[in-house]
C-alpha cells in the first residue's frame, strides 16, 4: 500500500519592509544652496544620480513630465522641491495643536481621502524647506508671546515629515530645539515606520509622536504608498521604549460593511502588539471621514477606481472654516462610531486619554 504524504504548502516569503522615499526628480531654488541643509540635500541627490533642475520658486513648478493630468499627478508625488520657507506666520492647528510649524509641504503617500488633495491644488509635489533656523526663530516668538502658557506645534499639517527625515533631518532639529524649551511642545503624526533617526535624540518628553492607524479595510483600500499597519505598530513600540509620549490617530473613521469588527480588531491588535504598560500617557484622536464637493471631484479624477464612498445624499452638511461645506456622517452614525470605538479604546487601554472626536 502506497502512503501518500501530503505536500506542505509553500512557505510564505517575508514581505520586504516599506522602503524609504527616493524622489525621481528634484528641483532646487538657487538660494537653497546657500544653506548647509540645501548643500547636504544636493550631495544626497548627486550621490544617488537623481536628476535635478533649478527653479526660481518652489511654488511655481511647471512642465512636469506626463501626457495626462493623472500621469502628471503621479510624477509630481515623486518630485521633491528644495527651497526656502518665506512665510513665517504660522497657521492655527486646532484641535491638534496651537500652531502648525511648516517644515515641509506635500506627501509621498497616495491616501485617497487626504485633504491635501484639495488644499495643495495643482501643487502636489513635495516641498522641503532648508531655512529651519528661521522657522525655529519664529516658533520662539510664538512661545514667548504665549508665556507662561505652554505652546504646542503640529509638524504634520501639510506633510508626513517622518517620511522625509532621511533627506532633511528637520524633525531632529525641531525635537532637539523643543527639548530645551520649557514652554514649547512638538507633535507630529505619521503613516511611516522609519523612526530610527529619532530614537537616540534628547527630547525631554517634549515631543509627542502619533501614528495614524485604521481598520484593515481602510489601510488596504485607501492608503497606497504608506507603511503597513504592522510596521507602524512596531515603530510605535520603538518610540515608546525611547521615552517619547505616544499617541494614535484613528482617521479617517470610515463607515463600511463590517466596521465594528474592523475597529474592534484594530484596538485588539494594538493591545496585543504594543509593549506592556504603555497605556499611561497614551492619547487617541478620532476623526470621521469628511469631504467637500471639490475634494470629491479631485479624488474621483485622480483615483477613478477608488472604493471611497462620497455620496452627498448619505451625508450631513457641516460648515467648513475655509469657505466650503464639508460632508460628514449623520448624527446617528457619528454617535455609533464614537461610542463603539471609545468603548474599545478604554477596554484595552483604561489609562489612555481621548483628546477629541471630530
Amino acid at each position: 500500500m502506497n502512503v501518500v504524504t501530503p505536500e506542505r504548502p509553500p512557505a510564505k516569503r517575508p514581505r520586504k519592509p516599506t522602503g524609504l522615499f527616493i524622489p525621481e526628480l528634484v528641483f532646487f531654488e538657487p538660494d537653497a544652496l546657500n544653506y548647509p541643509k540645501g548643500e547636504r540635500i544636493m550631495e544626497w541627490v548627486k550621490a544617488r544620480n537623481i536628476p535635478f533642475r533649478m527653479t526660481t520658486s518652489h511654488n511655481r513648478i511647471t512642465n512636469l513630465p506626463g501626457e495626462t493630468e493623472v500621469e502628471q499627478y503621479k510624477i509630481a508625488k515623486r518630485t521633491l522641491v528644495v527651497g526656502l520657507r518665506k512665510t513665517l506666520t504660522f497657521d492655527q492647528s486646532k484641535p491638534s495643536a496651537d500652531y502648525a510649524i511648516p517644515i515641509a509641504t506635500g506627501c509621498m503617500g497616495h491616501c485617497h481621502y487626504c485633504y491635501l488633495q484639495t488644499t495643495l491644488g495643482s501643487k502636489p509635489y513635495i516641498r522641503v524647506y532648508v531655512n529651519t533656523g528661521d522657522i525655529i526663530d519664529a516658533a520662539k516668538k510664538y512661545i514667548g508671546e504665549r508665556a507662561p502658557e505652554i505652546t504646542t506645534f503640529e509638524a504634520a499639517c501639510t506633510s508626513d515629515p517622518l517620511g522625509l527625515e532621511h533627506i532633511t533631518g528637520s524633525l531632529t532639529e525641531l525635537i532637539e530645539f523643543m527639548a530645551e524649551e520649557p514652554l514649547g511642545r512638538l507633535r507630529f503624526v505619521t503613516k511611516y515606520q522609519h523612526v530610527e533617526p529619532l530614537l537616540g535624540l534628547k527630547h525631554n518628553g517634549h515631543t509627542r509622536v502619533r501614528f495614524s492607524v485604521n481598520a484593515d479595510y481602510v489601510i488596504k483600500n485607501f492608503e497606497p504608498a504608506t507603511s503597513r499597519f504592522e510596521e507602524r505598530i512596531e515603530a510605535a513600540g520603538q518610540i515608546a521604549r525611547a521615552g517619547y509620549p505616544l499617541g494614535f490617530i484613528i482617521a479617517p473613521i470610515i463607515w463600511h460593511d463590517g466596521w465594528e469588527e474592523g475597529y474592534a480588531e484594530l484596538l485588539e491588535k494594538l493591545a496585543r502588539t504594543l509593549p506592556p504598560g504603555i497605556g499611561k500617557g497614551l492619547t487617541f484622536e478620532m476623526i470621521q471621514h469628511r469631504f467637500t464637493k471639490t475634494a470629491k471631484t479631485v479624488i474621483e479624477k485622480r483615483y477613478p477606481k477608488s472604493k471611497l464612498e462620497m455620496d452627498i445624499e448619505k451625508r450631513k452638511k457641516k460648515w467648513g472654516k475655509w469657505g466650503q461645506n464639508k460632508y460628514v456622517y449623520p448624527d446617528e452614525q457619528q454617535t455609533a462610531l464614537r461610542e463603539f470605538i471609545t468603548e474599545r479604546i478604554f477596554e484595552h487601554f483604561p489609562e489612555a486619554a481621548i483628546d477629541y472626536f471630530t
